[in-house]
């Protein structure tokens, strides 16, 4: 029933720690800047946070460019046919340009107008102008070096985006510790300290990537040339999973800070229970994340094969270990909620309904970690992309976000209740993506035969 082949677990461990070790970093760098910001002055923390909206949406928007090429590139890797890889990664490099430019001419244009979406205090806005004159020359490094990291992570090279996001993290908090607060006798910038050491370590990010692609790497051999002589066909292919993922994201990118919105119209106390707890649980998350991005390259490459039994193998094996993790990593929030919150100052009442949620969302972390990488490695890396749209559509703005809105406003429920509805849907959820991802209707040949 379950695979025996030992270089699948060797290279889903590989692919796996890698992404997971990456992310935990990614993550780091924000929470140091939130915590030096903080220490600074907490309208400086404000103003970042602000503009760090902005980012959140450049992030998944880029997300859905480099999952656009991870799912046909593992493909076209599984067939051993890379010629289509170097025109789908230019694609994503000219779509990501694409966006880049965009978002640079906006947050150029009317950078006041978009942070007045996010606040109206004079004071946070005039610390995010400050902060995005800078951050605004990130977004389309950031882009690029994504999808290009992206593309390598198509064809198993993980190690470098690893070693990058390190490099990024060493650069970034110390440029941000001597600038913010001017050590070592550099001047004090503030908030326009941190947007020199974010910008310092994306280009640094950018250069290391390209000098791999140039000088290193064995596996893309990257051109302009081949990259950008495209047919009308590939054209076609990569905007039919591309367009999909990126509504997906969009949708999900807007429901995210407005669900944040109905905890924060409830109480202080509901505000900082709910940060403390999702604080954790986003850092152990990073390991549902990583199952999910290896087991899409994984999928992809062996969907790319053709190899239909390996395909049900190997799909029956992660979704036990799914279950397996889910289960660990949800103990694991449980058993280490009291030490976890015995580092914040919290009133009596905060803490308590911050451990009530934790006690939550230990269940919730069960759920989550079956249906997101089913979800999103399983089915989305096999090829369709369209479920994840439809099925993300119905229950968050079809069940979850009415029903929050309903218990927060209406039916005054308590905070616990209204953070349970918020999640429900990673428990729901569970059941139509089981019953997909065990019909194998998700196994779509996105990779054409070479002529």
């Amino acid at each position: 029933m379950f695979t025996k082949d030992k270089n699948f677990y060797r290279t889903l461990a590989r692919l796996m720690v890698m992404v997971v070790l990456q992310n935990v970093i990614a993550y780091s760098v924000n929470m140091a800047d939130n915590l030096m910001l903080g220490a600074y002055c907490q309208d400086a923390l404000s103003g970042a946070a602000a503009v760090n909206m902005i980012q959140f949406m450049v992030q998944q928007l880029t997300m859905a460019i480099g999952d656009s090429m991870i799912v046909i590139n593992s493909q076209y890797w599984g067939a051993r046919n890379t010629s289509p890889i170097h025109k789908f990664t230019g694609l994503g490099v000219l779509a990501g340009l694409l966006l880049g430019g965009l978002v640079f001419v906006l947050t150029t244009s009317c950078p006041y107008w978009i942070l007045g979406l996010f606040t109206g205090d004079e004071a946070i806005i005039a610390q995010g102008l400050a902060y995005l004159e800078l951050i605004r020359f990130t977004y389309p490094i950031y882009i690029l070096t994504t999808v290009l990291m992206a593309a390598l992570r198509s064809v198993e090279t993980v190690g470098i985006s690893f070693a990058v996001s390190l490099l990024s993290l060493a650069v970034d908090v110390g440029i941000n510790y001597t600038l913010i607060f001017g050590h070592f006798g550099f001047p004090e910038m503030g908030i326009r300290g941190a947007a020199v050491g974010t910008l310092t370590a994306r280009i640094l990010e950018l250069a290391v990537i390209l000098l791999y692609l140039g000088f290193r790497d064995q596996k893309l051999r990257l051109s302009v040339s081949r990259m950008f002589r495209i047919r009308a066909e590939y054209f076609r292919d990569f905007f039919k999973v591309l367009c999909p993922l990126f509504f997906t994201q969009i949708f999900w990118s807007i429901a995210t800070p407005i669900q944040t919105g109905i905890l924060g119209r409830l109480s202080s106390d509901a505000i900082a229970a709910n940060s403390v707890s999702t604080t954790m649980f986003q850092y152990l998350k990073v390991v549902t994340v990583g199952e999910a991005s290896a087991s899409a390259v994984l999928m992809g490459r062996t969907v790319g094969s053709g190899d239909m039994d390996k395909i049900k193998s190997y799909s029956r094996t992660l979704q036990v270990m799914y279950l397996i993790f889910g289960l660990l990593l949800g103990l694991g929030l449980f058993l280490m909620r009291k030490p976890f919150l015995s580092i914040y100052t919290l009133t009596d009442e905060a803490r308590v309904m911050a451990d009530q949620i934790l006690i939550l969302m230990s269940f919730i972390m069960v759920g989550m970690a079956y249906q997101m990488p089913t979800g999103s490695g399983i089915i989305k890396g096999g090829g369709d992309v369209k479920f994840s749209l439809v099925v993300n559509l119905i229950s968050t703005w079809g069940i979850v976000m009415p029903l929050s809105f309903l218990a927060a406003f209406y039916w005054k429920l308590p905070v616990v209740a209204v953070v349970a509805l918020l999640n429900s849907d990673q428990i729901f959820k569970c059941i139509p993506i089981a019953v997909r991802a065990n019909r194998y209707r998700w196994i779509h040949r996105l990779a054409k035969p070479s002529k």
